[in-house]
């Protein structure tokens, strides 16, 4: 299957990076083109720039690495051309809280991939996965050895599940299946298998089982 990135900040690039490390083709696009083609340049031929809508035509999967509205406005925009697709969230609800810090922007008891799950196209698929790990620990913890770090998903389809799966394994981790998308709040920012939440870290499953 065709996998695609769609926004190129420090989690997109991230993810991008790590698929051509782990042998992945991948279309990387963004809202400045110029962005996806700078990034191919640097990453090789595995990484392949596109246009939005040329990414949403050739993918079977899509990541969207853009903030939690972004990514309802997404759905709003494209849902004509969304049909069949297996969408991947990575989001995190969180906004600036005055501060110079971010809060939560939805109530304490919803997950963005609750939300979304009740938002996604028709025909379309979603997949809760690629964001329990900050941005760093995305790059820096892919590929350990002797054992993977852990990265968690969430899916009410099992086959788009386990597609994702594969790309979270392509991308240097581990993955793990934590339940349907009514269990998205707690790989979300604040919770229990989160890295900015009770769990603290990264683990490997050995290590996970210990914690839980």
């Amino acid at each position: 299957m065709t996998s695609a990135i769609i926004g190129l900040g420090k989690i997109g690039s991230r993810l991008a990076t790590n698929f051509v490390k782990g042998g992945e083709s991948v279309l990387i696009a963004d809202n400045t083109f110029a962005k996806a083609q700078e990034l191919a340049q640097t990453l090789g031929s595995l990484a392949q720039p596109r246009q939005i809508t040329e990414a949403i035509a050739e993918a079977d999967v899509i990541i969207l690495s853009i903030w939690f509205d972004g990514i309802k406005e997404f759905f709003k925009t494209y849902a004509s051309q969304l049909a069949g697709k297996i969408l991947v969230d990575p989001s995190n609800p969180l906004g600036p809280d005055g501060q110079g810090g971010f809060k939560k922007n939805i109530p304490a008891d919803q997950s963005s991939g609750g939300i979304l799950a009740t938002l996604v196209p028709a025909g379309a698929k979603l997949v809760k996965a690629f964001g329990t790990l900050g941005a760093n620990s995305l790059g820096n913890a892919a590929f350990r050895e002797p054992e993977r770090v852990v990265l968690f998903y969430a899916a009410n389809d099992e086959a788009a599940g386990q597609q994702v799966a594969k790309l979270i394994t392509a991308s240097g981790f581990d993955p793990v299946f934590v339940g349907d998308l009514d269990q998205s709040i707690r790989i979300e920012v604040g919770g229990d298998l989160h890295e900015f939440g009770k769990l603290g870290k990264t683990v490997t499953k050995a290590e996970l089982a210990s914690e839980i």
